[in-house]
């Protein structure tokens, strides 16, 4: 990625999702999985809700964590890489103040763009049956309290609505515009369930949009080539990394149950080398050099 020595995190994210080339963003549900995501090269990392939900508690995509839980993950995520951070943040945890400190928060945790969304608390994976929403006045004005929050104009709002699934695309879009002119900076419409809808998406809103590409889910798995050529700014795998790691964990465990023995030559792990150089152990060895007292 070309970027001025001068540009944050947060004007590096908002100048890509304005070119609408179909920047890939991938989904972390921790500091480690955020450090690999940068490792490989990607350009921003999305902090995921369902990922934090599954991966820290056992449990599905259905409001379980809180302001606190976040704000952690993002604090530790922000230790462990230099990229953009986009950090999912629900619903906001509750109304209009809710939202406010939940951005005052989270920015200073350090993320550099925060994702809000319009469902009724508490709220469910957007790929999930049986969501409801908010009016879409009310999810303005916690989109107005988000942006009015920030303490810099680096950090991005963006503006996530789920009335695909409860009152139709239209709808849909009328809400994702509505926010756009509330101070979104970015807007989502969870779920489209066609290309057709894609299309329309990309192209009747007037602020960049994400694309939320679920592996299983309602929305079609484009390639990101064709999400850009039709003009979305972010093409979010929000767990891909996850995924890949529950088949790696059940690939590599089963082999140990069965086989009673699990090698680094076997092809089913990391070497213990790569799991230290990941967790950057080579640099504390150094640190320990040099402030060892001799």
């Amino acid at each position: 990625m070309t970027s001025s020595p001068q540009e944050s995190p947060g004007q590096r994210l908002r100048r890509r999702a304005a070119q609408r080339n179909g920047l890939l963003l991938a989904g972390a549900a921790n500091a480690l999985s955020a450090r690999l995501i940068e490792q490989l090269g990607f350009e921003a990392v999305y902090l995921s809700g369902a990922g934090i939900t599954n991966t820290f508690y056992g449990l599905p995509d259905l409001g379980f964590i809180g302001l606190g839980d976040l704000a952690s993950h993002t604090a530790a995520t922000r230790d462990a890489v230099s990229l953009p951070i986009v950090v999912d943040a629900d619903t906001g945890f509750g109304n209009a103040l809710n939202v406010r400190q939940t951005v005052r928060t989270l920015e200073r945790a350090g993320a550099n763009a925060i994702q809000i969304e319009d469902q009724q608390m508490p709220k469910k994976c957007g790929h999930f049956e049986g969501k409801s929403v908010i009016s879409a006045q009310e999810a303005a004005a916690k989109i107005k309290a988000a942006v009015d929050a920030r303490s810099s104009q680096d950090l991005l709002i963006i503006a996530r609505t789920d009335a695909r699934a409860t009152e139709g695309l239209d709808a849909a879009l009328e809400r994702a515009a509505l926010y756009a002119e509330h101070g979104a900076d970015i807007t989502f419409v969870e779920a489209p369930q066609s290309t057709q809808e894609l299309g329309r998406i990309a192209s009747e809103l007037a602020v960049p949009q994400l694309v939320n590409v679920v592996i299983g889910g309602k929305t079609p798995a484009l390639s990101t080539a064709e999400f850009a050529h039709m003009g979305f700014g972010l093409v979010l795998y929000a767990n891909a990394a996850l995924q890949g790691a529950l088949k790696g964990m059940t690939d590599a465990l089963t082999h140990l149950r069965d086989k009673g023995r699990l090698d680094e030559d076997s092809a089913l792990v990391a070497s213990f080398a790569q799991r230290q150089r990941l967790v950057n152990k080579p640099l504390f060895d150094e640190l320990d050099r040099q402030y060892r007292a001799d």
